[in-house]
């Protein structure tokens, strides 16, 4: 299993509207990331700023999993009009990388 951490941000005024939409993800989102091997995936948010740290079988095999997934399609539009990133769902990331960890 893999633990990704990714760092995205939100659009100025985007803070409220996205924690209202995260607060019950549709069934049909949950049981794609599911299928996709997404064990858990947490979201803290600091200002405009959004941290994840997703836990997966295969980071890489999730994205291409759900690129086209309709499930997940509309979600990602969704989140487009939200956060201040590139439209970018390749999954080519790596996430953030990891500088220390206490073993």
């Amino acid at each position: 299993m893999e633990r990704i951490a990714l760092h995205t941000r939100l659009k100025p005024g985007a803070e409220a509207e996205y924690e209202r939409v995260h607060a019950v993800i549709p069934v049909e989102l949950d049981a794609a990331l599911r299928e996709a091997g997404v064990h858990t995936w947490r979201i803290w948010r600091d200002g405009l700023d959004l941290f994840h740290v997703v836990e997966v079988d295969d980071y890489h095999a999730m994205r291409r999993a759900l690129a086209d997934h309709p499930a997940n399609v509309p979600w990602q539009a969704r989140m487009a009009a939200l956060l201040d990133v590139p439209d970018d769902y390749s999954g080519d990331d790596r996430g953030v990388p990891l500088v220390w960890e206490l073993p």
